[in-house]
């Protein structure tokens, strides 16, 4: 009985501590909006986010980032969307287009594009410049806030649900969106 009991407590142990660990490293997330589509959906697709990936290295242009937006109550649920500028780069926004540092951004994942335009500034320090794939319907930084470094929550990683959209979340490389140096 005492053998059965020890490993009752044992299995126990271990599957708090797995727990625990999974609970500091990963988070499930559901899409909630079309700000990210066709990237994206907004029909109940859940996501596991990558809580420690940023630990590792900064977050890079193209990573799919969930966070608490700077202008809501953290009580509110967090945004997702695309990091486009990094802290210190210059953004300007001529028409839809972004330019980064003097150079238009290809941005594939974009289906539907919006016409307005974000006169040319730098990012402050320990901030990010997000947009949503689906421009026109996306509560973003091109409305004049960015997102501070503390804020993010994690990387979007996996698709979880529904089956049909199983995978990795897709991001782009800084090589694969720079397009030519247009001003």
């Amino acid at each position: 009985m005492r053998v059965f009991l020890r490993d009752i407590l044992g299995m126990l142990i271990v599957a708090v501590v797995v727990f625990l660990i999974l609970q500091a490293t990963i988070q499930s997330c559901t899409v909630v909006g079309s700000c990210m589509e066709p990237t994206l959906q907004d029909e109940g697709q859940r996501l596991l986010i990558s809580k420690v990936v940023y630990h590792f290295h900064e977050p890079e242009r193209g990573d799919i980032i969930v966070f608490h937006p700077p202008h809501k109550p953290q009580e509110k649920p967090p945004y997702i969307k695309r990091i486009i500028g990094l802290p210190g780069d210059t953004i300007e926004i001529k028409g839809g287009v972004v330019y980064i540092n003097g150079s238009q951004l290809d941005e594939p994942y974009v289906k539907n594009h919006a016409n307005y335009t974000v006169a040319e500034h730098e990012i402050p320090e320990n901030e990010y410049f997000v947009l949503g794939d689906n421009r026109p319907n996306a509560d973003d930084s091109h409305n004049g806030w960015t997102v501070p470094r503390q804020n993010i929550i994690g990387k979007a990683w996996l698709s979880i649900w529904p089956p049909s959209e199983w995978g990795l979340v897709p991001h782009y490389a800084l090589q694969e969106q720079l397009a030519t140096s247009t001003s």
